[in-house]
């Protein structure tokens, strides 16, 4: 490459903007362009669903960067609202057409980044383009949004799609005083989690106010005589809005791509290394649009997050000016807020692993509270881990709560990148003072639960398994509790009675022996193991049992 290289990057936001700017401070004397089809480089989508709702006030704070302080603070030059229209890879030249002026002009370099991101998927569905219907992207439609809602003195919203997105414009359509309902195709929200996980936050949505329709697909959307919108359910259910909001995922932007004969992989995304290389000398690639590695499973990924895209485009970066640094994959570590709950996951869910035939592994269910329950203001969390059985490598977490989920999934994510293990969460030390956390924190609980399966001290059964004949639930809660509810057919012994009742006990029947989070099910379990009794702990205790699904 010649000594002042020049270098041209298609798209500005996160990918394309962390490219542009570490490319700078790596050389000083580089040409760089970026190519923007939109009016915009470097703004926070993650913010719009929060601009929409009023929580972001200014619209200005959702611009990280424009083009004047590119081009002042890093002589980088922008162009916005110029799209790019091919890439002729032989000639290391690209077409732009000033979307403007309709002038199309070539742009030559001696590297190419494409950070195209992904779009809004918009099913051929009959009405999908009716005025009403409305995705989020882009700073242009957050407007179109807040409008459509001042005119309209909306009332009524319909939210298609149960992800990321979709929760968060509902909670902000909430807060704008909307009845809303979320319509979704799956048996659950939020894809991502496993099913048990998901349920907590229906259940939590639900106490705020929002319809939840599962397990329904939309069929096409159409306009009322009152001027109002329907959707129409592939069950034949009908749903009436003010607007609707399609949050039903992205798509990878690689038609460019695809057009200039670049590989595109088995996901859908542009292929490329661990450099962010694609198939064509001189052109990288970073990411919404490209596929990348599961880091925990190794399979073939799209992950559409900030982070990632962040430090792909500092790799594609750093590969471009001769360094060595190389992209590990991704673990899909991310969090939502829904309404007052922390909803957080890292590494493999549980449907991941069986969809890549993994069997090595083994999960449990914990319920700590987020600091010292003696402090003001404890509150429960929630949390599954899956680890492997084999030697304990931590696989992946999921945590749900009011508080403090968001350090402890930042804790096994990090974990989960360095190839760690339960047995490192059990000896992590990690901050402590009543108000932060415990003596033995959240984290710390984790390793010891799954090191104690490991061991052998923890016979661990699950809900959804298969009864025996001889199976019986054992409850070791008192018995006010028992009283609020219980496993079908369970005998109510108490912990601290355990002892002189265990006469009560068949000798070699299948104990399944539970209580509320799991802490004096154990207890019971080693009472009556090293007694010869074949018991097992239900992991998670009462608490789980409410939010399993029979096919879990």
């Amino acid at each position: 490459m010649k000594t002042s290289p020049r270098i041209l990057i298609i798209g500005g936001v996160a990918g394309g903007a962390a490219c542009a700017a570490r490319l700078r401070r790596l050389d000083e004397h580089a040409e760089i362009h970026i190519f923007d089809r939109g009016p915009y480089v470097s703004f926070a989508n993650c913010g719009l669903p929060y601009f929409v709702g009023g929580v972001i006030e200014d619209e200005r704070r959702l611009l990280v960067a424009d083009a004047a302080l590119f081009h002042e603070r890093f002589r980088i030059d922008v162009h916005t609202r110029v799209e790019a229209v091919s890439i002729n890879s032989a000639a290391r030249t690209i077409e732009v057409r000033d979307l403007e002026s309709g002038v199309t002009h070539t742009e030559p370099y001696d590297a190419l980044v494409l950070s195209p991101g992904a779009s809004p998927v918009r099913p051929p569905l009959p009405g999908i383009d009716l005025p009403g219907v409305f995705t989020l992207r882009t700073i242009p439609d957050s407007r179109a949004i807040k409008g459509w809602i001042e005119a309209r003195q909306a009332r009524k919203a319909v939210v298609v799609g149960g992800g990321f997105i979709g929760l968060e414009m509902a909670e902000n359509l909430v807060h704008l005083g909307l009845d809303v309902t979320i319509l979704e195709m799956l048996d659950q929200v939020m894809p991502p989690l496993d099913p048990e996980i998901a349920a907590m936050v229906e259940k939590h949505l639900r106490e705020k106010g929002v319809s939840l329709a599962l397990s329904d697909g939309v069929a096409g959307f159409a306009t009322k005589p009152d001027g109002t919108l329907e959707v129409t359910t592939q069950s034949g259910r009908r749903h009436a809005a003010d607007l609707m909001i399609l949050a039903i995922g992205v798509r990878p932007e690689t038609g460019l791509a695809k057009a200039a004969g670049l590989k595109i992989g088995e996901r859908g995304g542009i292929a490329v290394d661990d450099q962010m290389r694609t198939s064509a000398d001189h052109i990288w690639a970073v990411g919404d649009a490209v596929e990348v590695k599961d880091w925990t499973t190794g399979q073939p990924a799209l992950v559409p997050l900030a982070g990632p895209a962040a430090r792909q485009g500092r790799i594609a970066a750093d590969a471009i000016c001769g360094r060595s640094t190389r992209f590990r994959g991704v673990q899909g570590t991310a969090i939502c807020g829904v309404f007052d709950l922390e909803v957080a996951a890292t590494g493999a869910s549980e449907k991941s692993l069986r969809r890549a035939a993994v069997e090595d592994y083994e999960k449990i269910y914990l319920h700590p509270n987020q600091h010292a329950g003696y402090f003001p203001g404890a509150q429960q969390m929630h949390l599954k881990v899956l680890f492997r059985k084999s030697d304990g490598r931590l696989l992946g977490a999921q945590g749900v709560g009011t508080d403090g989920v968001d350090r402890r999934i930042d804790v096994m994510a990090m974990t989960i990148q360095l190839g760690g293990t339960i047995y490192d969460l059990e000896e992590a030390e990690l901050c402590y003072a009543p108000q932060f956390g415990g003596a033995k924190d959240a984290v710390n609980f984790a390793g010891m639960i799954a090191a104690d399966v490991l061991r052998g001290d923890m016979p661990l059964v699950h809900w959804n398994e298969p009864e025996k004949p001889d199976t019986i639930f054992l409850d070791v809660r008192e018995p006010e509790e028992f009283a609020t509810g219980h496993a079908p057919q369970a005998r109510n012994i108490p912990v601290g009675s355990l002892r002189a009742r265990m006469a009560e006990l068949p000798p070699d029947a299948d104990l399944r022996v539970y209580c509320a989070v799991g802490q004096r099910g154990y207890l019971g379990t080693r009472i009556l193991t090293q007694h010869g009794f074949s018991a097992r702990n239900l992991s998670g205790g009462w608490t789980m049992a409410s939010f399993l699904p029979p096919h879990v």
